[in-house]
């Protein structure tokens, strides 16, 4: 996994000029610098980032449905309670950043990583990623429900109630995950590779999906201990 960029790596960080101004529907920013702004409640639909930069901005709030992010890098940026929902990101850097209660579903992701990226809350449902690299995250309550995930990998994060229920995933590696603290849609996690330990750390809820009641031998089987069993009791 290679290191994250520098804002002076990036290929067009000598062409950006700063922002100065205010986020409008169906406004294009192109190589433009997001510096340190914060930006509540802005009104910013169908928007479109191409070859731009946010350092240390923070957005509250807001609509972006539909917006587009192209080949865009952020750093340090706090985005919390917006809608985001049907955007569409092509290579895209995200470093240290906090995503919080979030409206993403229906995003299409493509090339993007996230570095040390804390989620908290965030409703990725019927999102497509493909080619996306979670590197050292913190997904908390995040929703992957309906999800399609093509080519993601997890290394060093760590999953805190995920919810992956109808998700459908392909060549998905969770074997660096440091937790798979999954809570939903076992069962979607055909697709994925995961470790021997991780196996046994889901074999419960494998058991569970399956039907399957874990009990020694010799203590007596009724329909009601049974029931009792799936449901973990």
């Amino acid at each position: 996994m290679s290191s994250p960029r520098q804002f002076a790596d990036l290929p067009y960080a000598s062409h950006l000029r700063p922002f100065d101004g205010h986020l409008t529907v169906d406004g294009d920013y192109d190589t433009v610098h997001f510096d340190g702004g914060e930006f509540d409640g802005a009104e910013a639909g169908q928007a479109r980032f191409l070859e731009s930069a946010f350092s240390a901005v923070s957005f509250t709030g807001g609509r972006y449905r539909g917006a587009r992010f192209n080949d865009v890098w952020l750093d340090g940026v706090r985005w919390v309670g917006s809608d985001l929902a049907d955007g569409d990101w092509l290579d895209g850097e995200l470093i240290g950043c906090v995503l919080a209660g979030l409206e993403m579903f229906g995003t299409a992701m493509h090339r993007v990583t996230f570095h040390r990226c804390k989620f908290e809350s965030v409703n990725l449902r019927t999102a497509e990623l493909r080619e996306v690299t979670f590197a050292d995250c913190l997904l908390r309550d995040t929703d992957l429900g309906g999800a399609k995930l093509t080519n993601v990998a997890f290394p060093g994060s760590t999953l805190d109630g995920v919810r992956c229920g109808n998700a459908r995933m392909a060549r998905v590696d969770l074997r660096d995950a440091t937790r798979l603290g999954i809570t939903e849609g076992i069962d979607a996690l055909r697709g994925a590779a995961i470790t021997g330990s991780q196996l046994l750390e889901l074999a419960p809820q494998f058991a569970q999906a399956l039907g399957v009641t874990v009990q020694e031998s010799g203590t007596a089987l009724t329909p009601r201990t049974a029931k009792r069993r799936r449901r973990g009791a």
